[in-house]
């Protein structure tokens, strides 16, 4: 959507569009110069509004980049609801799917990534932005739940949140680093999906885990004492 100078008054202010035309103009903002990059005078001016008119629908700078990374978290809790498809056929195919859609969310949306991860607007300050960044987490928790079931009567394993933790860590990292649109430029020998599908693969079967996707998948086992702790 072009929001240009001439425009945004007509639509902003005659039509009800200001709000939905700074979050685009913000938008747009963070995909040139960062989440950092820009202030609130600035989002008013690509949205071809006075500074003070912001001021009608957001607090202030901060409000303005909660309201964009809550509206990501939303459409990537939607983009990894669908990749997971509640673990259909298999869990190790689903959680795959899982991992390439966290990277073509990132790849995609690159404006959206930054307003989520590096706006530096705390969590717990915005309940919204915190249910809807803890409902795409879910997702993944979901699924290493899932994974943990495969383990073997009387292996070891890390508690679910935890093994949750790690692969979401692992796979922002390949995100950050080599997924985005406007992310680092150094030369692989693979795809960052596959670089993230290999790293994964890795992390499973060093904790022991069965991933042949031939084998049929194993009934939850009862819990056993685990050196991790007790898992939750």
């Amino acid at each position: 959507m072009n929001w240009r100078k001439d425009q945004g008054r007509e639509r902003g202010y005659h039509h009800g569009n200001l709000r939905e035309a700074l979050l685009q103009a913000a938008l747009d903002l963070i995909g040139q110069k960062g989440a950092a990059g820009f202030t609130f005078a600035d989002a008013a001016r690509m949205a071809g509004v006075s500074p003070a008119a912001p001021y009608r629908h957001f607090r202030d700078r901060d409000e303005l980049l909660s309201s964009i990374a809550q509206r990501g978290f939303e459409q990537f809790e939607a983009a990894l609801t669908d990749a997971w498809d509640d673990g259909r056929p298999d869990t190790v195919t689903a959680f795959e799917r899982v991992g390439r859609a966290y990277l073509d969310f990132a790849r995609e949306n690159p404006a959206y990534y930054s307003a989520m991860f590096e706006s530096s607007i705390p969590l717990d300050t915005n309940s919204a932005l915190l249910a809807a960044s803890e409902r795409a987490f879910a997702i993944i928790r979901a699924a290493a739940e899932r994974l943990a079931a495969l383990a073997p009567p009387g292996v070891p394993r890390p508690p679910a949140l935890m093994m949750a933790l790690h692969i979401w860590a692992m796979s922002h990292g390949v995100a950050s680093l080599f997924a985005r649109a406007d992310g680092a430029r150094r030369r692989l020998p693979m795809t960052a999906d596959e670089l993230l599908e290999a790293e994964v693969l890795i992390y499973l079967r060093g904790l022991g885990f069965p991933i042949d996707r031939r084998s049929p998948e194993p009934k939850p086992a009862d819990e056993k004492p685990s050196p991790w702790g007790k898992p939750k």
